[in-house]
């Protein structure tokens, strides 16, 4: 089905309800005469967005149903069609305020969401919302709400698409990057999912805001999207009626998504009863290798052995080698047992080097084949893990793991996955529950296509970039940054017509600018950088990827869904 949707960006005036309200209305009559079936309008609209109490915010909110949504409602049955608009609602019954999103149709009103994960400037008047995320039916696909901060969160969009959400509207009042943000575009195209995106620009007590809104299909395409100033953007949208990508979910692993391992001191918690204590907090160097593998084991025992003497000059703790580097070839070819000769050359390269080693290969178990991944080092074998999530290609000669993997090095706690996995956004997250402050990841995938941006008018302050970036969006430093864990990603080259490769080391804080991660580019190249997991002589971690800040805002009462077989 296909249906026109318009988002509407807008700069609203703090204190002035009835002068906002008014232009909005204006914007969306427009949008639906020009024949919008869907219009969405950003977070706070009604009132602007920075409230410093109750107080202050007291004469300005409505219940859900009010005149705001009343006025809204009039256009949407005039013009057969849907709105979505941001304002701080009043709950009848408690009197307790929300920063809320509210749907209306042809009937009146038919849902709302409550902001679930709250900004930091919400806790000043509004309480944590307490609806969960819902999926509203309508004749024009399944509508999904979230507001701003909710969807730095991979678990709220991931309950979207699993509640049968085709279309997931995205208010906010985005600042502090260009837009449109790689989290708008990752929750989309992770889920299947076509988004909706209206955040307000302008200046509000001091706060830049970012614009940028944007209209994105399922595939993750760019449809329509804008910059700074009020503006109405339209786009025809194919509303897709199956959802492929939720397909390739493992939920019966995914148990570690109910918990919320970050709510105590990390340094405390994994220590417990004297159990998997952290290790301690120190400065290191990792690196990733890109290279291409040949057909051929005992060839690639000789890149792997160039590229670690590489790393090593170069001060390197870990090299991470992409995916199938030792036993190269397609399919089960070349695969080898853990016992054989080459895994064997590649413990004695480790020993004599004294640097960690993470490659991936192909490997056979009796009549069982896995895509697989092998750490050694100076200790021997340090961690063994086999692909959870496998692509259509693999599928048809490899079995599933079952099992996921950490290693605690001195360098770090380090997560393994390989390539299919970094796609589903619930692996890198169980990962970072488990306290790694490294996710290796040996790879060979092509998808999704780094997304340039050419640029943006609002007037960021330095270092925030403002200028063109051929790989705004792009997906290893996404899952980096909610994770606030660093990536090493070691992929192969771009074959022809493709423009991934990318290998790199990706820092844990996607808003630190100038940004903390380094790139391999060509046909092969080695991507060092120095990271560090903090200081060891402080009680509470000093670093964000211990205190893992983001992870410790989830809200895994609501996650219930993530965890159950999907239906289809």
């Amino acid at each position: 089905m296909s249906v026109k949707v318009a988002t509407i960006q807008f700069e609203p005036t703090q204190f002035r309800k009835d002068e906002n309200v008014a232009r909005l209305l204006q914007l969306a009559t427009e949008a639906a005469r020009d024949g919008a079936r869907l219009i969405v309008m950003p977070e706070m609209a009604t009132t602007g967005y920075c409230w410093q109490d109750r107080d202050e915010v007291a004469p300005f909110v409505e219940t859900a149903d009010g005149p705001t949504s009343q006025a809204f409602a009039a256009i949407a049955r005039e013009y057969h069609c849907y709105l979505v608009f941001g304002m701080p609602e009043r709950d009848a019954v408690t009197n307790i305020y929300y920063n809320s999103a509210v749907l209306v149709g042809p009937q009146g009103l038919i849902g709302v969401h409550r902001k679930t994960h709250p900004y930091i400037s919400e806790p000043k008047w509004a309480a944590n919302g307490d609806v969960g995320h819902q999926v509203f039916h309508t004749e024009i696909g399944n509508i999904a709400l979230l507001i701003c901060m909710d969807i730095h969160f991979i678990e709220t969009a991931r309950l979207a698409a699993l509640g049968g959400a085709h279309i997931i509207c995205h208010i906010s009042n985005w600042l502090a990057e260009r837009t449109p943000a790689p989290y708008w575009l990752t929750r989309g195209w992770e889920n299947g999912c076509a988004l909706i995106e209206s955040n307000r620009w302008g200046w509000e007590r001091g706060v830049q805001f970012s614009g940028g809104s944007c209209i994105v299909d399922s595939d993750g395409g760019l449809l329509a999207s804008g910059d700074s100033g009020d503006q109405v953007l339209c786009a025809e949208l194919n509303v897709p009626s199956v959802n492929k990508t939720l397909q390739k979910r493992r939920p019966e692993l995914y148990q570690r998504l109910m918990t919320q391992t970050f709510m105590w001191n990390p340094q405390d918690f994994f220590g417990l009863y004297g159990r998997d204590p952290l290790p301690a907090a120190k400065d290191s160097r990792v690196a990733v290798a890109q290279f291409r593998p040949e057909n051929d084991v005992t060839a690639n025992l000789q890149l792997i052995r160039h590229w670690a003497e590489q790393a090593k000059s170069r001060g390197a703790e870990l090299l991470v080698l992409p995916e199938r580097a030792l036993s190269g070839g397609e399919g089960q070819s070349n695969a080898l047992t853990l016992n054989d000769a080459p895994v064997q050359q590649l413990i004695k390269l480790a020993i004599e080097l004294d640097i960690a080693l993470l490659t991936g290969l192909v490997e056979r178990d009796d009549n069982h084949f896995y895509n697989s991944a092998l750490l050694v080092s100076s200790a021997g074998v340090c961690a063994h893990y086999r692909q959870i999530h496998l692509s259509e290609a693999d599928q048809q000669w490899a079995s599933a793991g079952n099992q996921w993997v950490t290693c605690d090095l001195p360098c770090g706690r380090v997560g393994i996955l390989i390539g299919e996995d970094l796609l589903v956004p619930e692996a890198a997250r169980i990962l970072a529950l488990e306290g790694c402050d490294i996710i290796a990841c040996p790879a060979q995938i092509n998808t999704p296509t780094p997304m340039a941006h050419a640029g943006t008018a609002i007037p960021h302050a330095w270092p925030i970039p403002r200028g063109a970036d051929p790989y705004h969006w792009l997906l290893p430093r996404v899952r980096a940054g909610e994770n606030n864990v660093w990536l090493a990603f070691a992929n192969w080259p771009p074959a022809q017509g493709e423009s991934f490769g990318l290998s790199g080391v990706f820092g844990p804080d996607t808003f630190a600018f100038p940004r903390t991660e380094i790139k391999a580019f060509g046909a092969q190249g080695l991507a060092v950088l120095d990271i560090t997991t903090g200081s060891p002589d402080t009680a509470y971690p000093n670093h964000v990827v211990r205190r893992k800040d983001l992870v410790l805002m989830r809200q895994p009462h609501y996650y219930t869904a993530l965890v159950k077989a999907l239906v289809l």
